[in-house]
């Protein structure tokens, strides 16, 4: 069963913790590190739990287990070796519907804790919905030696500006290509050069000019092959994340699809290629960026092969990303 992707904020709010080992040590250390209010119920606490309770960073909660201590939690994270206890606790937690995570345990868990990847303020959770979390820890190593150390500090900057970044660019196919402008300009390469000042000042330039930024359309008629999603080309996969509108036929492959920008409208193409050209042509007039797909080598066969040739004399580019095909 898919879950639900979900980035908590508990700043300030309750966490219940129950168990008082290495694993709940653990927990409790990323809890802290995101801002919750802590406290824990264990009748033995590792060393370090007990060295954060005497410094006032969490909250003991002595005797038998009260299931009322849950009324107040915003979360419950459940890390002992009883079964039988864990599960009693996990029943309390959804009959007061609160999201509860049973280490080890998806079946008794209403949320996981995914591997993750920092690059403050930027984090990658990877979560295998509880069936492989080794493998999922495994994909956080690969990620960690992956991603630019610099990612953070850039994300730093689209923060610290992001209201002024609104301000200038109200609207969201210019902001997006200003981001684009930003994230493949000189920014990045300062920031992982170590020179933060140098990186401070370019950026603030590329806003100061966010004027120049075009408000023009364009069109990407996009291949996407067989429908197996590894055979799409980095530039098709670019063009779907980039879309302000995606026209879809209807032969497209769903896991396809799913890789496209999850904020995007998409409409049905229509069934003529003339009509469809016009489809497009009416979307980037109005200054978006429209992707059509179509599967296979979708523009590159009549009669969809005409409908670049249609779009030609168009004030705005018109791309065609050939598709990988299954025929020899």
């Amino acid at each position: 069963m898919p879950l639900y992707p979900l980035f908590a904020d508990l700043a300030g709010r309750e966490v219940l913790v129950v168990g008082g080992g290495e694993v709940a040590l653990r927990k409790v250390e990323a809890l802290l590190h995101a801002g919750a209010r802590v406290r824990i119920h264990a009748r033995e606490l590792h060393p370090e739990l007990a060295l954060q309770v005497a410094r006032g960073r969490l909250e003991r909660l002595d005797g038998d287990f009260d299931p009322g201590w849950i009324e107040t939690a915003w979360l419950v994270v459940v890390a002992t070796d009883d079964a039988r206890f864990n599960a009693g606790i996990a029943a309390e937690a959804t009959v007061r519907r609160r999201l509860v995570n049973v280490v080890d345990d998806a079946a008794l868990s209403s949320f996981q804790v995914p591997a993750v990847v920092e690059r403050a303020p930027l984090q990658l959770a990877i979560s295998s919905g509880g069936a492989a979390p080794m493998l999922a820890r495994r994909l956080r190593e690969r990620l960690e030696t992956g991603l630019d150390p610099a990612l953070g500090e850039l994300a730093g900057l689209f923060a610290a500006h992001r209201e002024l970044i609104r301000a200038r660019l109200p609207d969201l196919g210019r902001r997006r290509r200003w981001f684009d402008a930003v994230i493949d300009g000189p920014v990045p390469a300062l920031l992982r050069a170590g020179r933060v000042e140098d990186a401070r000042r370019a950026f603030a330039r590329q806003l100061d000019r966010a004027d120049d930024i075009p408000h023009a359309g364009r069109a990407s008629l996009v291949g996407s092959g067989p429908g197996d999603p590894g055979q799409l080309t980095m530039a098709a996969l670019r063009a779907m994340n980039l879309a302000d509108v995606l026209l879809v036929d209807a032969g497209v492959a769903p896991q396809v699809l799913a890789l496209a920008r999850k904020d995007a409208p998409r409409d049905t193409a229509p069934d003529d290629p003339r009509a469809a050209a016009a489809c497009v042509r009416d979307h980037a007039d109005a200054g978006r960026h429209v992707v059509w797909l179509r599967p296979g080598d979708g523009f590159r066969e009549s009669p969809w092969n005409a409908v670049a040739a249609a779009l030609a004399d168009a004030p705005w580019p018109c791309e065609v990303l050939p598709g990988i095909t299954t025929r020899p």
